[in-house]
């Protein structure tokens, strides 16, 4: 929240020349470094996201007290923070003036979402599965591509694949688990350093350089089914 205290005039009692006398009850408002630091960092992502060809849009902002918890107005949001709203989706874009904007003057403290289906796509696991899988990738010297973690899950950033291309490689599997959720085409992720109604969200394997590499989601969907099932496994027999 803000602080703000009375602007000062001179040691006589008058506002210094050329300055206006605030009217009464009026105070200046000064946000503290650390707003301004997040705001920054919030404006600096989404410019980077986009000098990587990656299309963003401000998301809702998660609130608290009586307006919460979603900038939505929902009082029943789910995702609070973490879903788009005004502007809608259609909009995401790599437009750096565009973007720029946004985050300068319309919605300083809003998220970075990512669209995905365009040039760059995710599959996402929860947290504990994906960094079973993770090691497993080290262990057996799989390159990955940038990875996120945030509400819970992690989620595998992976080159643009059609609905139909997801569809038959996951047809070719015995079984998926119903935890894996798959952001293609029409779908969004939050960028760090996002902070959604569930917490932040932050970087576990960071981009690297300025156009990173993303591998194919076929590549890594066999060792993520594997993960997420075993850990369903796990979670069913914690509870038994």
């Amino acid at each position: 929240m803000p602080w703000s205290r009375p602007r000062r005039g001179s040691a006589s009692g008058r506002t210094p020349a050329g300055d206006r006398a605030p009217a009464a009850g009026r105070v200046w408002l000064r946000w503290p470094g650390s707003r301004r630091r997040v705001r920054a960092a919030l404006r600096e992502a989404a410019l980077t996201a986009v000098a990587r060809g990656w299309p963003v849009l401000p998301g809702a902002r998660p609130l608290s007290g009586p307006a919460g918890p979603c900038s939505c107005a929902d009082p029943s949001c789910p995702v609070p923070g973490a879903h788009p709203h005004d502007p809608p989706l259609a909009a995401a874009t790599t437009d750096a003036r565009m973007v720029g904007w946004w985050w300068e003057k319309r919605s300083p403290d809003a998220p970075v979402l990512l669209a995905t289906g365009r040039s760059v796509s995710a599959v996402s696991v929860p947290a504990r599965a994906g960094a079973r899988a993770l090691a497993w990738f080290d262990l057996m010297g799989l390159p990955v591509g940038p990875v996120l973690a945030g509400q819970g899950r992690y989620l595998l950033l992976v080159a643009p694949y059609s609905l139909a291309e997801l569809g038959e490689l996951l047809a070719e599997q015995p079984s998926v688990p119903g935890v894996m959720r798959y952001h293609g085409p029409d779908g969004y992720l939050v960028l760090p350093p996002s902070r959604t109604g569930a917490g932040p969200v932050r970087w576990v394997r960071p981009p690297v350089g300025e156009r990173p590499w993303l591998p194919e989601v076929g590549g890594l969907l066999g060792a993520l089914i594997a993960a997420s099932s075993a850990d369903a496994a796990s979670t069913s027999l914690g509870k038994q």
